[in-house]
């Protein structure tokens, strides 16, 4: 009976990994076996836009949460993140901010949801870092948002490309996504960047794939 199981075990895991596409995706283990990677995975976003000579206000400061879930035998992904804008210091030195009026920064919030993305270990997209990432893979789909709550007054759906990455010691430590239009002329069409705080495996079991194990 255990061995049955654990063959069924083991085909499952190779049907999830080939589902996607992700041949390096499913991580190593002792032994040359293999297991499912993360399916949830939480962070938080910190980034600045580009200036106002491209974003329109800017640069804003950035800043929220973010949270993944992914099917491995489907090979698809939902994103979603809630953040809040204001214009940076920068613009008291343009004369568009008071510093003693901190409503002169034009705070506002966004929430983003993409369903249904595209995961591959395709990274080719990603942005580059420095000390340099080694590992990840990416998430490509629709992504529709709001406007402190309301429809973005941009226009939806715009096209995303999330990418979760990471290094040796934690395997995924870095996100980032990336708009195209009409998104991107808010946002810019640069990766904004985030950190991934935890992540949870297919049995509800916090993972250590995301953090430091000392």
């Amino acid at each position: 009976m255990n061995g049955t199981r654990s063959k069924w075990i083991k085909r499952c895991i190779a049907i999830a990994a080939a589902s996607i596409g992700l041949g390096g995706f499913a991580l190593a283990l002792a032994g040359g076996e293999r297991r499912a990677p993360p399916v949830h995975y939480d962070g938080l976003i910190n980034d600045y836009t580009p200036s106002a000579a491209v974003v329109g206000g800017g640069p804003y400061e950035m800043r929220g949460k973010w949270s993944m879930d992914v099917d491995e035998f489907k090979g698809t992904a939902t994103f979603y993140a809630s953040m809040n804008m204001e214009t940076s210091d920068y613009g008291i030195t343009q004369g568009t901010v008071d510093k003693d009026n901190p409503s002169s920064r034009g705070a506002h919030t966004h929430h983003i949801n993409v369903t249904d993305g595209v995961v591959s270990d395709d990274t080719s997209k990603c942005p580059a870092f420095k000390p340099p990432v080694t590992q990840g893979f990416t998430v490509t789909g629709t992504a529709y948002i709001t406007g402190n709550g309301g429809p973005a007054p941009f226009g939806n759906p715009s096209p995303i490309t999330v990418c979760v990455l990471g290094g040796a010691n934690v395997t995924y430590s870095n996100m980032t996504f990336a708009f195209g239009t009409p998104a991107s002329g808010h946002f810019g069409t640069q990766a904004i960047h985030g950190v991934v705080v935890r992540c949870v495996g297919p049995r509800g079991r916090e993972l250590d794939e995301c953090t430091l194990d000392e």
